[in-house]
C-alpha cells in the first residue's frame, strides 16, 4: 500500500470502556486504523509496538499517570504523533499548561462527533505538513552538505562548532567557489538560531539603486515602482541569520547603513522615518582582500573591523586536492539521486587526471561538470575519454603528485605517462604525428603505451592501429626500436 493510500493511525487513551468503544465506531467508520489503551502503560506500550502512530487522543485523567506526564514524554521523542488532549474537567490553566507541552487541541467531555473529527483532521493535516517540512529540510541539508577529510577542512569545521553556538559576526574569505556559502549555512544550522531564517543576499548582483530596498525595504510611494510596503531583508532575518555574501561589492552609502545595523540593532525602510528594531546574526562573506579594499578606499575600515570578529578561511580545492575523490562520490550520489540514474562513479584513472587538474573554479566547477558527465554520459563508470578535453591540457598535468611518489624512476615514470598523454590528445591521438613530434620511434612510443596501459581512442572512439599509409621507413610497431627515452 502506498503512502498515499495507507490509513491514520490514532491511538485513544481513556480508562472509560465506553468511551473507547464510541471513539473506535467513529474513526473506523471514518475509515482511520484504531488503536487503544485503558492507561498510561499500555499507551507506552501501544507507542513502541506501533511507532507509525499518527496520533493521539490522550485522556487527562488515568489511573497510573499524569496525562500531561506522559504527553510531555511523548513529545521528546523525534518527530512525535500529534495529541490531542481530552478531559471531563478541563479548566483553562490546564488547557495552557497542556498546549505549552506540545499539544494540537483540548477537548472536553461529552465529546461530539463533529468536533473531534475537525481536530483529527486539522491535527493530521499539521502533521502532513511537518513531514513534507523534514523532507525539504532533509534535501536542504544534503544539498549544502561541507564535505572534506582533509586537515583544513577538519580545522574549519571545528572553528564552525565553536563560533556557531555565539552571537559573534563572521567574515567568511575564500576564492570563487570554495564554498563560503555552505560555511554560512552550516554555522547557522548549528546555531541557536536554527529553526528560524537564513536569509541570503548577493550584494553583487543587486543594482546599486535597488540594494538599500532589498536589504531595509521600503515604504509604498519611496520611488517611481514602489506600489507597496515591502520588508527588507534584514527584517525577514529578525530572530535569524543574514548572510552578506559578496560584501566587498557593496557601495560605501550602503556600508555605512549595514554598520548600523551591525552596532544599533536598528533598520529604517526607505521612504520611511521610523526605526525598526532586529535581532539579527550576521554572517559576510568575500573573495576580495578587504584590506586592499580599505586602502584604496572602497570599503569602510571601520565596517571591516566590526565584521571581521570571528574570520574564517575557506581553503581552495588545489591545497585540499585529497578531497576531490570524497567530492565527487558526494555530487555522483545526489545527482544520479535527482535525476533517478542509477548511481554512477569514476574509473581510478578517471579520478587520477582529476586530481591533477587546478581547478581554478574549486568546488563550484567540480560539481558542475559532475552533473554534466551524470547527465550526459550513458555508462554507468566514468572513464578517461569521458572527461573535457581541457583536464588534459593544463600543465599541472605533467607534474605527478609528490606525496606519492617514492622513487626517481617513480617520478620519471609518471611524468613520461603524462607527457605522453598531453601529446597524443594534442594530436587528435595520431600514434604516427605524435612519435615524430617528440622524436622517437613510432614502435618505441607503441611499447611506452603498453607499458602504460594507455588506450589510443580516435574522435569516434574505435582504437587507432598502425597503418600501411604511414610513411616510408618508419619502423612497424613489431620491430625492435631504440629506447629513444
Amino acid at each position: 500500500m502506498s503512502q498515499k493510500e495507507r490509513k491514520n493511525r490514532i491511538l485513544v487513551v481513556d480508562d472509560e470502556e465506553n468511551i473507547r468503544k464510541s471513539l473506535k465506531m467513529i474513526l473506523e467508520y471514518e475509515g482511520y486504523a484504531f488503536f487503544e489503551a485503558a492507561d498510561g502503560m499500555e499507551a507506552k506500550e501501544a507507542l513502541e509496538e506501533h511507532p507509525e502512530i499518527d496520533l493521539v487522543l490522550l485522556d487527562i485523567k488515568l489511573p497510573d499517570t499524569d496525562g500531561l506526564t506522559l504527553l510531555a514524554e511523548i513529545k521528546k521523542k523525534p518527530f512525535s504523533p500529534e495529541v490531542i488532549m481530552i478531559s471531563g474537567h478541563g479548566t483553562i490553566p490546564m488547557a495552557v499548561e497542556a498546549t505549552k507541552l506540545g499539544a494540537f487541541d483540548f477537548l472536553e467531555k461529552p465529546l461530539h462527533r463533529e468536533r473531534i473529527l475537525l481536530s483529527l483532521r486539522n491535527a493530521l493535516e499539521a502533521r502532513k505538513l511537518k513531514s513534507a517540512y523534514q523532507d525539504i529540510k532533509k534535501r536542504t541539508e544534503k544539498k549544502y552538505q561541507l564535505v572534506g577529510e582533509h586537515p583544513l577542512m577538519k580545522n574549519l569545521w571545528q572553528e564552525i562548532l565553536k563560533i556557531a553556538p555565539t552571537n559573534a559576526t563572521v567574515l567568511i574569505q575564500g576564492e570563487s567557489g570554495t564554498g563560503k556559502e555552505l560555511v554560512a549555512r552550516a554555522i547557522h544550522a548549528h546555531s541557536p538560531r536554527a529553526s528560524e531564517n537564513f536569509v541570503q543576499v548577493n550584494c553583487a548582483a543587486i543594482p546599486e539603486e535597488l540594494i538599500e530596498s532589498e536589504l531595509f525595504g521600503h515604504e509604498k510611494g519611496a520611488f517611481t515602482g514602489a506600489t507597496e510596503r515591502k520588508p527588507g531583508k534584514f527584517e525577514l532575518a529578525d530572530g535569524g541569520t543574514i548572510f552578506l555574501d559578496e560584501i566587498g561589492d557593496m557601495s560605501l552609502k550602503t556600508q555605512s547603513k549595514v554598520l548600523r545595523v551591525l552596532e544599533e540593532g536598528e533598520v529604517q525602510r526607505v521612504g520611511s522615518s521610523k526605526i525598526i528594531k532586529v535581532d539579527v546574526r550576521v554572517i559576510a562573506a568575500t573573495n576580495k582582500d578587504l584590506k586592499k579594499e580599505m586602502k584604496e578606499g572602497r570599503f569602510r575600515e571601520d565596517l571591516y573591523f566590526r565584521l571581521n570578529v570571528v574570520p574564517l578561511y575557506v581553503p581552495p580545492l588545489r591545497e585540499r586536492k585529497e578531497d576531490i575523490p570524497l567530492l565527487v562520490d558526494y555530487f555522483c550520489a545526489v545527482y544520479s539521486e535527482e535525476n533517478n540514474f542509477r548511481r554512477k562513479k569514476f574509473s581510478p584513472e578517471a579520478l587520477e587526471i582529476m586530481m591533477k587538474y587546478p581547478w581554478k573554479g574549486n568546488v563550484r566547477e567540480l560539481r558542475n561538470l559532475i552533473e554534466r558527465l551524470i547527465i550526459l554520459t550513458d555508462k554507468e563508470v566514468i572513464e578517461p575519454e569521458d572527461l573535457p578535453d581541457y583536464l588534459m591540457q593544463e600543465k599541472e598535468l605533467f607534474l605527478p603528485d609528490m606525496r606519492r611518489i617514492k622513487t626517481l624512476r617513480e617520478f620519471r615514470e609518471e611524468a613520461e605517462k603524462n607527457f605522453i598523454l598531453f601529446k597524443l590528445k594534442a594530436n587528435n591521438w595520431n600514434v604516427s604525428k605524435t612519435a615524430r613530434e617528440i622524436d622517437t620511434p613510432r614502435s618505441n612510443l607503441y611499447k611506452k603505451l603498453e607499458q602504460y596501459g594507455i588506450k589510443i581512442v580516435a574522435g569516434a572512439g574505435e582504437a587507432v592501429a598502425p597503418s600501411s599509409d604511414d610513411e616510408e621507413g618508419e619502423e612497424s610497431p613489431n620491430s625492435t626500436g631504440q629506447d629513444g627515452r
